[in-house]
């Protein structure tokens, strides 16, 4: 009975084990400035600003720095900064967007065990972090 009660875990363990924390939710970016909603959009996970927190002293309301003079115009409440993420094992990854200087970069997020976000925005193998909170 011991045996099979310990298979039943090892198996249970082994199934979960190949899954990233989920990231969804609401959270304060690093620097305070905004609020973003994460959850599923399609088969993949986004995120978008939902509440801007400080705004620069003449800082754009819309998407100024977008490199695509089409999307100049998107308001920066709404706009998707995290795309295209997926589930990797251990951690997600996919596109995150800068609106203050109109660039994206690959992003690898992850759940910290204090219930932080480690977000990351990467050039090649070099990577800044930011680690936001969850909204209270």
């Amino acid at each position: 009975m011991i045996r099979s009660a310990a298979a039943v875990l090892l198996m249970m363990a082994a199934t979960s084990a190949g899954a990233a924390v989920p990231i969804n939710g609401r959270w304060i970016t690093g620097d305070g400035s905004a609020v973003i909603t994460v959850g599923p959009c399609g088969a993949q996970t986004c995120g978008r600003i939902t509440t801007v927190l400080k705004a620069e002293p003449g800082a754009p309301k819309v998407d100024a720095g977008n490199p695509d003079p089409a999307l100049r115009t998107r308001p920066i409440v709404g706009l998707p900064i995290l795309t295209q993420f997926a589930d990797k094992g251990d951690d997600w990854r996919g596109r995150i967007y800068d609106p203050r200087n109109g660039k994206t970069y690959k992003s690898i997020v992850k759940r910290n065990p204090d219930g932080t976000l480690k977000v990351q925005g990467c050039i090649a193998f070099f990577c800044q972090t930011q680690i936001w909170r969850p909204v209270r």
